[in-house]
């Protein structure tokens, strides 16, 4: 699974992307931040309050209990506003 991260998402963990095996027991968004959680304090960090992160499941906008599997990309990305 290739896993992007953007704005203040990838200041926390350090990371632009990274590709990951997650757990069988991982089978959603929610259960991916939840994992990904655990990885080190910069993820914690980044995945603290969900409500100020967006998610995109293979490039199309999806929600915390969108499924997911081994080859989707997934794009962590703060709220966008447009004006």
């Amino acid at each position: 699974m290739r896993i992007l991260y953007f704005a203040f998402l990838r200041q926390r963990t350090g990371l632009g992307e990274e590709t990951v095996e997650t757990p069988a027991e991982v089978r959603d968004v929610a259960g991916l931040v939840e994992w990904l959680k655990t990885r080190g304090p910069g993820h914690a960090e980044a995945m603290r309050d969900v409500s100020a992160i967006r998610v995109a499941v293979n490039q199309e906008f999806a929600g915390m209990d969108t499924a997911i599997a081994a080859n989707d990309e997934i794009a962590f990305f703060p709220p966008v506003t447009g004006g």
